[in-house]
């Protein structure tokens, strides 16, 4: 079984499954966790995702490079250069879309949040993972290794990778990384802002746990969508990508009960209890009278509201 795959209580685990061959993700493994992502996406009760490894050696590897005994030479030379002009439809440069439908199913953008338990090497497709899906990084103190795994195999990769890692931490400490090809331990990815935290590794399950717990806590829909507004608008000029928030909270605050859960709480002083559910439309606005548009320009003016 190339991975573990379960749910509950609104956490989703899986477990990248074949430590005897270093947690790599072969094409059945990829596979099997690309179902796994289409699964969490589309099951509502899902509100986030722990990955780790099996064992306490490998999260992840890497890829399995080990060439395809029914494939030549020739084709495969001229598998390569017919991919770079005519990737097939349904493919980014010739990779089967993920559940993201934007990278391929090896790099795996969920809007879900996902915490990564780095519970040993993390290397090559394992290093990319963490910088494609995972969005909080707990390691292992003992056993967290990282090494990128691209110019020392003689090329600069096949996927987002050297991207993502020059936007997620600075450029001089991407550049070493990606130069050197180095490998490195927890206390430096933490020193860089690769990861979040290094706990013991007999804690590292407890405390990813615990944060994924709190995450399943807040609402549903605002979450995935705060997620989705990073991930989708981040790039944006900031006014254009505050114009996307500010439609995003109109959605969430009249199309959902949460947004009035989460103001009626605060006004309480209690704990929301945040459910993900929505609203029906409500009937339209009455014409304003010529006073109440005058009021209504008034707080528009002011930001009374």
């Amino acid at each position: 079984m190339p991975i573990k795959f379960e749910k509950k209580d609104n956490i989703a685990y899986i477990t990248i499954n074949n430590p005897k061959k270093a947690n790599i993700m072969d094409k059945e493994t990829s596979n099997q966790l690309d179902a796994a992502w289409r699964e969490i996406w589309d099951d509502h009760d899902m509100r986030v995702t722990i990955l780790t490894g099996e064992g306490d050696k490998y999260f992840c590897a890497g890829h399995n490079l080990a060439p395809n005994p029914d494939v030549t030479e020739e084709e495969r030379e001229f598998l390569m250069a017919e991919r770079i002009f005519w990737p097939q439809s349904g493919t980014n440069n010739g990779q089967k879309l993920g559940v993201h439908g934007l990278m391929g199913d090896h790099f795996p953008r969920v809007y879900k949040p996902v915490v990564a338990a780095v519970n040993g090497w993390a290397a090559g497709a394992g290093f990319y993972t963490l910088l494609s899906t995972a969005d909080i990084r707990v390691a292992s103190a003992e056993n967290a290794r990282f090494k990128f795994a691209l110019l020392s195999n003689g090329w600069v990769g096949g996927g987002p990778g050297a991207t993502l890692l020059t936007r997620q931490i600075n450029y001089a400490d991407a550049m070493k990384i990606l130069l050197t090809d180095e490998p490195f331990g927890a206390e430096e990815a933490l020193r860089i802002g690769l990861i979040n935290e290094v706990v013991p590794h007999a804690d590292l399950m407890s405390r990813s746990v615990e944060i994924a717990e709190s995450i399943a806590l807040q609402p549903p829909n605002a979450t995935r969508m705060m997620k989705e507004l990073v991930i989708r608008f981040g790039n944006l000029p900031t006014d254009e990508a505050w114009r996307v928030q500010t439609l995003m909270n109109q959605l969430l605050t009249s199309l959902t009960t949460d947004g009035e859960e989460g103001r009626a709480a605060f006004l309480e002083k209690r704990k929301p209890n945040f459910t993900g559910g929505l609203r029906k439309k409500g009937e339209p606005f009455e014409e304003l009278t010529p006073e109440q548009r005058e009021r209504i320009d008034e707080l528009k003016r002011t930001g009374g509201a």
